[in-house]
């Protein structure tokens, strides 16, 4: 059950990130313990979405809020401090990718292991993990774009601030992205009805 504390954090807006930006600057660990505490969820998907490994999902958020804490005196409030999160999320998922020389974390869809399948193997599928194991095998420039828009809801506006590209190239990419998860699906098709 969530608390009269949860809802108000719940409600605060990005002007009152600015603010909490400010208190911090000024000393206050507190709104930087609020700040983490209203974006480390969303935080955490985007990682987990970009990587598709839930081993890693916790040291690599961790290294974003490290990096922000860092940086934060730094941050000029010339946009939203989530357009600046995910940019610094983004990169930490490449950096780790880069790091490893991994192409893709994940094993190929038609090498899952499905307990007690049919000689077909599709008897006991569980969508929502074969939707994450087809997103994660998409290039970054397109997992990470779809991912804001289909998961986190952005808009192609705010995706195209966080990614530093143009809106036509965010659709163009989303679009892609959605092509490709369908060919990638389509042995499954009768399963995700």
């Amino acid at each position: 059950m969530n608390s009269e504390k949860d809802n108000i954090e719940n409600e605060i807006t990005g002007d009152e990130d600015f603010q909490l930006i400010e208190n911090f600057k000024n000393g206050s660990e507190k709104a930087f313990s609020t700040l983490v505490h209203k974006h480390k969820d969303k935080v955490r998907n985007l990682v987990f979405l970009t990587l598709g490994d839930v081993d890693y999902v916790d040291d690599i958020s961790q290294d974003v809020f490290i990096s922000v804490y860092h940086k934060l005196k730094e941050f000029r409030f010339e946009s939203k401090f989530t357009t600046w999160l995910y940019r610094v999320t983004v990169n930490k998922c490449r950096d780790y990718l880069r790091k490893k020389k991994v192409r893709s974390i994940f094993v190929p869809i038609k090498e899952i292991d499905y307990e007690r399948g049919s000689k077909t193997g599709t008897d006991n599928i569980d969508i929502p993990q074969l939707v994450r194991k087809a997103i994660a095998r998409l290039p970054d420039k397109l997992k990470v774009p779809l991912v804001l828009r289909d998961i986190d809801g952005f808009s192609y506006k705010e995706i195209a601030e966080k990614l530093e590209c143009e809106v036509g190239t965010v659709k163009s990419r989303i679009f892609r992205a959605r092509e490709s998860l369908k060919i990638i699906l389509e042995p499954y098709q009768k399963e995700l009805m």
